[in-house]
């Protein structure tokens, strides 16, 4: 796997933070250099802010080259 593949989780837990995020809901990783708890991951949450998440709430995904592009069109 390469560092890119590693940019996109998917949401399979949600208890404690129902009204942030949604199950089976596909989330962009960030990067977080801060953060060296690899227990923890960083995404734009419902809110719409960056916020730190239990890791065991994602499982990495690789998305198509075309789901991808529109990931950054949509955040650009």
């Amino acid at each position: 796997m390469t560092g890119n593949d590693k940019n996109f989780v998917l949401c399979i837990e949600n208890a404690g933070f129902e009204v942030s995020l949604e199950i089976r809901k596909v989330y962009r990783r960030l990067s977080s250099p801060s953060v060296t708890d690899e227990s923890l991951v960083r995404v734009v949450d419902e809110s719409g802010e960056d916020y730190l998440y239990p890791a065991e709430y994602f499982v990495p995904i690789i998305l198509p080259k075309a789901a991808t592009s529109a990931f950054e069109e949509a955040t650009a």
